[in-house]
């Protein structure tokens, strides 16, 4: 045995939920907040898929607006959190909650505010907030003054919210994600509720424009933002630990087929590994060049822009895991539905309700490729199920189905950790009933408590405590070994 070998999860790990403000907050127009783009998308199901709308249209329902209105039950859902026994809460601050418009010069009080409210309640119960900067929440005034990130005033925009908000927190947040899952940006999902590129676009979500010169400019601007928060950050909190947030879809070759092998390495590579080469390692990865190349991309750079990105890497390592897929070039393989994007159903796998293939040993493997190539500390900070739960007569909700799943990636995430991998935290996500962001809907749950809302706008918002909540709570207690 080495004397560098862990048996177990670390005494100070990190145990937790995570949610996000459009998710989650509601109260969507309340006390100056300005509207995000999440709030122009309707709800929909696996079938038929929100849509994005100019403006709000009579007949249409906007989940966001009023989602499980945590704005208004903070102090309840943090004393629950704080019941499971959570060491760390991720959580995100809406950007047009500060700065309605995104181009103000003064923020919103009211939204400093709040955000005071919930930190302290946070620090109260002995949790740690983990704050994504921007999670999907745009201000849609941007959109359509800039078209989003495409614009690269955007960056001085971003870098104004983010020295109010370091400024305002800096005695009670020290863990910080600059962007969500900013590899959807150059996804369709990601055009809309990320870079924001969708100016005078109505319909699908997952029907958004998808031109790659835009996507991938904008993606450069949210490098360079992203660098000059960070590279800022280091210098004025030094306290403060930055960290970058990836959608990591873990992908295998279909088949042994050179072309299968082949294909599943560019996929890796532009879909998971582009994105955080340039956050973690500080410039661009050799294989983006030909990929632009062949897809006629050309980023304009201005002359700072490299030592900025050099300048600016994050500390640790976060990801979003659900599932995995597979990747070929014979036509013939069944396709599978994903997160953010699909792939060839895994013959080896089973999926969840809406087709997500579940993959308990992916995230083993997915840490350790993770932790071979970058070396820092890492969080995963979403993975969970989304289900369909049963209240019973008696107010029960037994969800043995969620159990099972979280069991069987807590298992793996401590395999990943007997390799090696400094593995620092874990936040499954929608730890309370939230909004799906892919579909809008609230049927579709992750939580550990239950929320009385439903699909149609109508519920209670009575919490109550699902069988997974106590099963956590033991977990955390147990730090990981009851499970």
């Amino acid at each position: 045995m080495g004397e560098h070998f862990r048996s177990t999860f670390r005494e100070d790990f990190l145990w937790g939920g995570a949610c996000a403000a459009n998710q989650f907050e509601g109260a969507w127009d309340v006390d100056g907040k300005g509207p995000s783009v999440a709030d122009f998308c309707t709800n929909g199901t696996h079938t038929n898929p929100k849509q994005i709308t100019l403006g709000l249209k009579d007949g249409c329902f906007y989940p966001s607006h009023d989602a499980i209105d945590f704005y208004h039950h903070y102090e309840e859902d943090i004393a629950l959190f704080a019941e499971m026994g959570f060491k760390v809460f991720r959580t995100s601050i809406s950007w047009p909650r500060i700065f309605p418009t995104g181009m103000e010069s003064t923020p919103n009080e009211k939204g400093l505010e709040f955000y005071d409210r919930v930190f302290d309640c946070c620090r109260k119960h002995g949790i740690e907030p983990l704050v994504t900067i921007s999670h999907y929440e745009m201000p849609y005034a941007l959109v359509e003054a800039c078209n989003g990130w495409e614009n690269r005033q955007v960056i001085q925009y971003f870098l104004n919210y983010c020295k109010v908000i370091f400024a305002r927190y800096q005695h009670k947040v020290n863990y910080w994600l600059t962007f969500n899952e900013i590899n959807a940006g150059a996804m369709s999902l990601g055009a809309v509720l990320s870079t924001g590129t969708v100016r005078g676009y109505e319909g699908p979500l997952m029907d958004a424009p998808t031109d790659k010169q835009t996507l991938y400019q904008a993606l450069h601007h949210q490098f360079v933002a992203s660098a000059l928060a960070v590279r800022y950050a280091h210098s004025q909190y030094p306290h403060f630990k930055l960290g970058n947030m990836i959608c990591f879809v873990t992908s295998y070759p279909y088949t042994c087929d050179p072309a299968d092998i082949l294909a599943c390495q560019k996929q890796m590579q532009m879909a998971n590994w582009f994105c955080s080469d340039i956050q973690v390692r500080g410039q661009y990865p050799h294989y983006a060049w030909r990929y632009f190349h062949e897809n006629n991309i050309h980023i304009h750079m201005e002359p700072e822009d490299l030592q900025v990105l050099k300048e600016g890497t994050v500390d640790f390592y976060t990801l979003s895991y659900y599932m995995s897929n597979c990747i070929t070039t014979h036509s013939d393989a069944e396709k599978t539905d994903g997160n953010i994007f699909s792939g060839s159903k895994n013959p080896y796998l089973q999926s969840s309700g809406w087709g997500w293939q579940i993959d308990p040993q992916g995230l083993r493997y997915t840490l350790n490729e993770i932790y071979s190539r970058y070396g820092i500390p890492i969080m995963v900070v979403e993975n969970g199920l989304g289900a369909q739960d049963i209240v019973e007569e008696d107010g029960s909700i037994h969800d043995d189905y969620r159990i099972d799943y979280l069991r069987k990636h807590i298992a793996q995430m401590e395999e990943a950790v007997k390799d090696g991998v400094d593995l620092i935290g874990y936040t499954p996500w929608g730890c309370i009933d939230l909004i799906s962001a892919s579909t809008g809907e609230m049927k579709k749950r992750y939580g550990f408590i239950h929320v009385d809302k439903y699909d149609d706008g109508t519920g209670s918002l009575a919490r109550r405590r699902k069988d997974s909540f106590y099963w956590y709570r033991d977990v955390i207690a147990s730090n990981g070994a009851k499970r």
